[in-house]
This record gives C-alpha cells, structure tokens and sequence, in this order.
C-alpha cells in the first residue's frame, strides 16, 4: 500500500469538527441549525472519501458509523455519519442533549481500501482492517488496536471476531483480508 498523503489544513479540520456539532445539533433540535451542511471551504473537501464519525462518553464508545468508500463529497459523508452515529447506531439509543454537551468525538478520512499482500505487514497504528468471509465481514479503525494496546496477531483476530468469524480465520485463504490508512483527528 502506497503511503496515504491526505492531508487537512487546520482550517478544514475546524470546519469538519463544526459540522458535526451543527449534525448532531441539528438532530437533536432541528429548528436550531441546518438542516444541511453548510458549503466547505476549499475544494478538497469536496473530494470522495470514505468516513467515520467515532462518539464516546467518558472514555467509552457510545456510537460509530461510517462509509469505507467515498459516496459522495466528504463533506457531506462527515455530516451524515455523524448523524448516524447518534441517532442510528443500532448497539445503542439515540444520543441524548444531555450526552451532546459531554460527548467527545473523532473524525476518520478514510484511503482507498485494498487487499492486503501479507499480514505481516500490517502496521499497529498505521493500518485499519476489514476480514470478510461467507457474506459476513468486520471493520477495525487503526486506532482501534492502539487504544486497546493490541499486538499484530490480537488486532487480526480481533478483526476476525468483529466480522462473526474464528479468531484464527485472518489465517484461512479463503477469509479476505483488506487494509487501508486513515487521516483521525
């Protein structure tokens, strides 16, 4: 996998941190913001790239949602998710306004995904994972195996029991092993 060079200026970080307040915001009380995002302000963020919106509360997760590929213009797929992972998240309620004024948040840009050539290759910290098999599959964020401390092995059988599958399937050639880089702030 080549190197992930997407890069955000502070000022297009502010801007994708902003939208999802104003989404979350704008879902809790939609009289009170809009009802879509407003435009960005550089072109790059009008560029078709996968995203995650990660919520947490005290330190613990309370939604996640995002698009692995790009449908659309990032900007738009950032508001959407963070929508998701509020009020759509099927492990938990909907996000509460009490939650909103503590909720932390994380933002995920998503590379272009693509198989993974070896195992040994993937990188703690560098690499997100996605094992499918027999209609079922699992995403881990790279910052999934940092968080918990995990080593290579743990994090691919982690990936593995996110997916539905045996620890050990990421050793099977029939599991596909899929990899990419992600840009979180």
């Amino acid at each position: 996998m080549s190197d992930f060079r997407f890069e955000l200026t502070d000022e297009e970080k502010t801007y994708l941190k902003k939208l999802v307040i104003q989404s979350i915001s704008g879902g809790l009380n939609p009289s009170d913001g809009p009802s879509e995002p407003p435009a960005p302000p550089t072109d790059k963020l009008k560029e078709n790239f996968g995203a995650f919106v990660t919520l947490k509360l005290g330190g613990n997760l309370r939604g996640c949602i995002g698009n692995v590929q790009g449908e659309g213009e990032l900007f738009s797929t950032v508001w959407d998710m963070a929508q998701s992972a509020a009020f759509e998240d099927p492990r938990f309620p909907s996000l509460t306004e009490g939650e909103f004024d503590v909720i932390d948040y994380e933002i995920s840009i998503l590379s272009p995904i693509d198989v993974c050539p070896d195992p040994e290759k993937v990188e703690i910290g560098r690499h997100g994972l996605i094992m499918s098999r027999d209609g079922r599959s699992g995403l881990l964020l790279p910052q999934v195996p940092v968080e918990w401390k995990w080593d290579r092995e743990t994090f691919l059988a982690q990936t593995c029991v996110k997916a539905g599958l045996p620890r050990d399937a990421w050793k099977e050639p029939e599991t596909t092993i899929l990899w990419f880089e992600a840009v979180v702030f």
